[in-house]
């Protein structure tokens, strides 16, 4: 269930883009990100901060490209929104001296410390190439072929990119120990 609220926002700017054009598809993404934020906000009694931050740049850039009639302005956010991801992450190691992702995901799973650094540096870089990869396609291609390269090409990537550190983690997750009442 909660995948299908991650991505209702983005599944309804497709709909809405292949009904009717980029303004619409526009609108109905900043309603639906707005939308999404509140029935978390009802259901959970929390939004977490990356989701706060998705929809102050959806509504900034999805309102500068409706004010200004200007479709530059969405073309650009996934790719703000990658870089702001990977800058908070880069920000947490170097700055903070703490491990966001370990913060985020290590009730989770047990990993060591280094495997932790590995995968923020990772994401981190992930996330920096994706933000380039997108303005690449926004700015050499047309606007449908933008729009199914944000759907489908995006996500691809970020599936495969998840597979891959699965089977990475998966070297390193630490087993149960029985003892404390994990299965052999």
């Amino acid at each position: 269930m909660k995948i299908l609220i991650d991505f209702a926002p983005i599944a309804v700017f497709f709909v809405a883009y292949k009904l009717w054009d980029i303004w619409v598809a526009t609108g109905v993404a900043i309603a639906a990100t707005i939308a999404q934020i509140a029935y978390l906000r009802w259901s959970t009694g929390k939004v977490e901060p990356m989701q706060w931050l998705s929809l102050a740049v959806i509504v900034v850039f999805g309102g500068a490209t409706i004010a200004l009639h200007d479709p530059l302005f969405i073309k650009w956010k996934p790719s703000i929104l990658y870089w702001c991801f990977a800058a908070v992450l880069a920000f947490g190691q170097l700055v903070l001296k703490r491990n966001l992702l370990k913060s985020a995901m290590g009730s989770q799973m047990e990993l060591p410390d280094a495997a932790w650094k590995v995968l923020t540096w990772s994401w981190c870089g992930f996330f920096a190439a994706m933000g380039a990869l997108n303005l690449w396609v926004a700015m050499n291609f047309s606007e449908q072929a933008w729009v199914n390269f944000k759907v489908f090409g995006l996500f691809g990537l970020m599936v495969v990119f998840v597979i891959a550190q699965a089977v990475y983690m998966s070297r390193l997750v630490k087993d149960p120990d029985p003892a404390e009442g994990g299965n052999p």
